[in-house]
């Protein structure tokens, strides 16, 4: 009897064994904090990841501050902002509107990786960066981080709000993983109803990493589950179940890109140029690629920016040269709005 050959090995991204350890656990760690119920245990949740205070005072040159956005909705968010903006203001700054990632259901605007990530973003774009605390799944679904993300445009429309000079005729909307799908999405219904906005204006999204997915599995999915960290087959299918519409699937507009519910607002010249990341180590690239072939499709204007050892969320880890490639690239996007100005 021929003896069956060994099942190849998966490829595994690479990163330093301390580093492949702490994710696993911090992996295994959230993943026992979901209920059989499909809830999740937010109180053992807050002890994984304490939330870090805003700091007024300079931090690396960065100061921030939390802010209402909306009283009726308890919408809160963190405002970066270079020091010298308050201290020594000139020119107004640019505007970037950040929502973390988590599946739509974990960590904060006040978790310390995206605290330090939207420092780093504002020192090295010298921009604002208002990162949103929307409201997650599964106490809240689909549509709330949406409607939270329109809310933020609302709130930088009225100048009464700025606390310093801002420039919100540059406005870029950001996020990662699902930020990044609610950066999109919150684009769209923008670019829908652009007119209504007296005073922003985007100009442009910065997609890192998005989540987006569908009822089929792709090459990347497959190749990668199991093998790379934070991403996984049964940890984004659970994800997409605690956000979507009791009993909708993947191919609902939110998730799928493809949905013709999707389509609404980007045939509208006010949907901006997309800066696109994706990683060479994350299951979900396939679906990113394919976002950025349907924007290209539609005559959008999209960058893609690849990291071939890049493992989902790089970012935020400071072990990962990349890290800082990234930051450079986000600068360089934002400064070219100065130069070129709005489309719209």
């Amino acid at each position: 009897m021929a003896e069956t050959p060994p099942a190849p090995q998966k490829p595994k991204p690479p990163m330093s064994r301390l580093m492949r350890f702490s994710l696993r656990v911090v992996d295994r760690v959230t993943d026992a904090t979901r209920r059989a119920d499909g809830t999740l245990n937010r109180f053992a949740l807050s002890l994984l990841d304490p939330r870090v205070p805003a700091i007024s005072s300079p931090c690396r040159g960065v100061a921030s501050r939390d802010v209402v956005l909306d009283r009726a909705l308890r919408l809160r968010a963190r405002l970066f902002h270079p020091a010298k903006a308050t201290s020594s203001p000139g020119a107004p700054l640019p505007v970037i509107v950040f929502f973390h990632g988590g599946g739509f259901a974990f960590l904060s605007a006040a978790s310390p990786a995206y605290d330090a990530a939207c420092r780093r973003i504002a020192r090295y774009a010298s921009a604002a960066v208002l990162s949103v605390d929307y409201r997650r799944a599964p106490e809240h679904r689909f549509p709330a981080p949406y409607d939270d993300g329109l809310a933020a445009l609302r709130f930088l429309d009225d100048p009464k709000n700025h606390p310093f000079p801002l420039d919100v005729s540059r406005c870029f909307l950001a996020g990662d993983s699902a930020g990044g799908n609610i950066a999109h999405h919150v684009a769209r219904r923008y670019a829908a109803d652009a007119a209504s906005f007296r005073n922003v204006r985007l100009a442009g999204v910065v997609a890192i990493q998005p989540f987006f997915g569908g009822e089929e599995r792709t090459p990347s999915e497959l190749r990668l589950d199991g093998a790379a960290p934070i991403v996984s087959i049964a940890r984004t299918d659970w994800m997409w179940r605690a956000f979507l519409p009791p009993d909708a699937d993947r191919t609902h507009e939110a998730a799928n890109f493809a949905s013709p519910a999707a389509a609404a607002g980007l045939d509208s010249p006010a949907f901006p140029p997309v800066l696109l990341t994706i990683g060479g180590y994350d299951p979900l690239q396939d679906w990113q690629r394919q976002y950025g072939d349907m924007l290209r499709g539609m005559g959008k204007d999209v960058r893609v920016v690849e990291y071939p050892d890049a493992i989902h969320a790089f970012y935020v880890f400071s072990d990962f040269d990349d890290a800082r490639d990234l930051m450079v690239r986000i600068a360089e996007f934002v400064a070219e709005s100065g130069a070129g100005g709005s489309s719209q």
